[in-house]
């Protein structure tokens, strides 16, 4: 019998923590492994060598950095998590992850960081309610 996922998409915006918190919710209902995601920047394409390895590092260290407390805070409440670094586009990561891991949930914020780009519901997450394999739960 396959374990039920929940994926949980965080950006770092006030979001997040309202996204772990519901992860934690229902990943203790349905007994569900969790796997957090986050889309950082895309990496760059036109510095030279050794620059553009130092700016993916930056980039990577950033991103571990970001997570890091939620992560503790999914393990803390007694859940088994994955982590997912991805490079943006975030809808696009998300919907796949989604699909590959068989996930029967995903659950993210309204807006991110960039909250003009949505008129209503953020740009990220209108593309994910589209696109997404599953039911898609949007904390607010």
């Amino acid at each position: 019998m396959n374990r039920n996922k929940i994926l949980a998409a965080i950006d770092g915006s006030e979001h997040a923590h309202l996204v772990v918190d519901k992860a934690i919710e229902y990943g203790k209902q349905f007994n569900a492994e969790i796997i957090l995601v986050y889309c950082h920047r895309k990496f760059p394409t036109l510095l030279g060598q050794p620059y553009r390895d130092e700016e993916i590092s930056r980039i990577m260290s950033e991103s571990e950095k970001l997570i890091a407390p939620f992560l503790q805070r999914l393990r803390d409440a007694g859940l088994e998590v994955e982590e997912r670094l991805m490079e943006e586009p975030a809808a696009a990561a998300i919907s796949e992850i989604a699909r590959i891991e068989k996930c029967g949930l995903i659950i993210m914020g309204s807006r991110g960081l960039t909250s003009l780009e949505g008129l209503f519901v953020g740009s990220v997450t209108n593309r994910v309610l589209h696109t997404a394999p599953c039911s898609v739960l949007v904390v607010r």
